[in-house]
């Protein structure tokens, strides 16, 4: 009797633990093996980028703050530039393909020209600017940032103009001040007696420079500790200078580089707008406030009374200068609609808000179903969410580079409204579609390590602006949470349908040595 007791407790113990293996440890170790493959560098097919310092290139396996590095420095937290170290990762260092005239947006000599008749044009019109000369400078870094536009970015990651453009921009003499093309277009439009954007937004002024550079500049129209208030809808936030600046740093920090370049200025806006400006609706927008500064508003847009003004100090104000597009008229851009759109009304909703296969019917529409657009939308959308931007109705695209061109993330002032909220609405192209470009993946997971921390890298790239502090530690360490939060939504994506499906390939080929900018 013992004997059959034993028997049967053995038979139900091994029953038990075949049970546990087949149905827990085996599907466990599976998991674990397709995890350690997910990164694999070191398959023909897949990235392959030099070690640093000697050490071979790890795989990428895991998901947190806690996972290995591509191409690991051997002490990331010894001391020194995290920034010049992000900038020197193997990740930062891969080859565009080689760019023919095609893959360019202007040639030298057509860009010259064009110039050319503008400065002819100006000397026979008599164009004359109180006690400043104009010249044109064929070496002015405006002209090469214009000349660096290719089909892939609007710069490339070691291009010398940039830091040079932006020093220029902080230090350029103000020649001309008027309304921004937009602004001027909306001009008698709107009905003063119902304002529905009392936020004075569209307060935005085109300036144009001794050396025929041009840049629009932002206002400062809200103090860094300031937040959005929660009962204001997305449509009728502020415009932020600051904004403008951080997303240029941080799109380059993305490796996207489709931000045009952003400086902070503090501009005089008597000698510097009114005093050079001709449009006398500009003039006549200006006035002395009881403080005794010298303020102006926007005239009958959105907004239609001083006490949406914008006031300097006497005459200072801060303001972001960012660096325009070469001109419609020699490189065409057309603005196409978000396909993730939000409703510009009080209480609508698109159909990608209570739809979610929206995705599905988008990738059967033009241009959506094939090429890069639907990736780049998705990148968009990463960008929008760092930075917390809800109002990315339309995006623009140079038409020389048609479908296959990447997106210019313009307009970003309403971004770094609420350090304290993640709207995760904005990452819908992410979480609906499950998709994103490899490149992006990976450069993602590095800065979620704590030697290339997102946050760090931010705040060191913004002390370079002259109105530093630009964004408050809230506002940094918001981009630590957010970038965690894209990481999980990716990692949901790919556990429901694979790798494969979620991540695309994209040229991903390394430099010989990595480069340091």
């Amino acid at each position: 009797m013992m004997r059959r007791d034993r028997l049967f407790l053995a038979t139900t113990l091994t029953a038990i633990f075949t049970a546990d293996l087949y149905f827990i440890l085996l599907p466990k170790l599976r998991s674990m093996g397709r995890g350690s493959r997910q990164f694999c560098l070191c398959g023909p097919n897949n990235l392959t980028l030099p070690g640093q310092e000697g050490l071979a290139t790890p795989p990428l396996s895991n998901w947190t703050s806690e996972s290995p590095l591509v191409g690991a420095i051997t002490d990331p937290t010894d001391g020194g530039s995290k920034l010049d170290r992000l900038f020197s990762h193997p990740l930062y260092n891969i080859q565009t393909p080689v760019l023919g005239p095609e893959e360019r947006l202007l040639q030298a000599e057509q860009l010259m020209e064009y110039y050319r008749r503008k400065v002819e044009a100006a000397a026979i019109s008599n164009i004359t600017v109180t006690e400043h000369e104009v010249t044109f400078d064929p070496n002015a870094s405006w002209l090469k940032f214009h000349l660096g536009i290719n089909r892939y970015a609007l710069y490339s990651r070691d291009d010398p103009t940039i830091p040079q453009l932006l020093k220029d921009m902080e230090i350029m003499t103000v020649v001309s001040a008027d309304y921004t093309q937009d602004e001027k277009a909306l001009k008698g439009s709107c009905d003063c007696t119902q304002v529905v954007k009392p936020s004075g937004h569209h307060l935005k002024l085109a300036l144009k420079m001794r050396n025929f550079a041009k840049a629009m500049f932002k206002p400062m129209r809200q103090e860094r500790d300031d937040e959005t208030p929660e009962d204001f809808f997305y449509f009728i936030d502020f415009q932020r200078h600051n904004a403008e600046i951080a997303a240029f740093h941080l799109d380059r920090i993305l490796d996207f580089r489709r931000v045009p370049p952003v400086a902070g200025r503090l501009v005089n806006i008597t000698r510097e707008v009114l005093l050079v400006t001709h449009n006398e609706d500009l003039r006549s927008v200006f006035f002395t406030s009881p403080a005794n500064n010298t303020c102006f508003f926007a005239k009958c847009l959105y907004v239609c009374k001083t006490e949406y003004a914008v006031c300097g100090g006497p005459d200072l104000l801060e303001g972001s200068l960012s660096a325009y597009l070469p001109g419609l008229s020699i490189a065409p851009r057309i603005s196409i609609p978000n396909p993730w759109i939000r409703s510009y009304t009080f209480n609508g909703r698109e159909e990608w808000e209570v739809n979610p296969f929206y995705c599905d019917t988008i990738k059967q529409m033009y241009p959506y179903n094939s090429g890069n657009r639907l990736l780049n939308i998705i990148d968009m959308s990463i960008f929008d969410f760092l930075i917390g931007n809800m109002d990315r109705h339309h995006y623009e695209i140079f038409t020389k580079f048609g479908d296959e061109g990447f997106l210019l993330h313009l307009d970003n002032a309403r971004g770094f409204g609420k350090h304290s909220q993640d709207e995760l609405s904005i990452l819908a192209p992410l979480s609906q579609c499950c998709m994103i470009k490899r490149s992006t993946l990976l450069r993602l997971q590095l800065l979620a390590q704590p030697g290339f921390r997102l946050s760090d890298v931010m705040r060191e790239s913004l002390e370079g602006d002259p109105l530093q502090p630009i964004l408050t530690e809230p506002h940094l360490l918001a981009l630590d949470r957010r970038l965690q939060k894209i990481l999980k939504v990716i990692q949901r994506c790919v556990r429901r349908l694979g790798e494969n499906e979620v991540i695309t390939k994209d040229f991903v080929k390394a430099t010989a040595r990595p480069q340091t900018t």
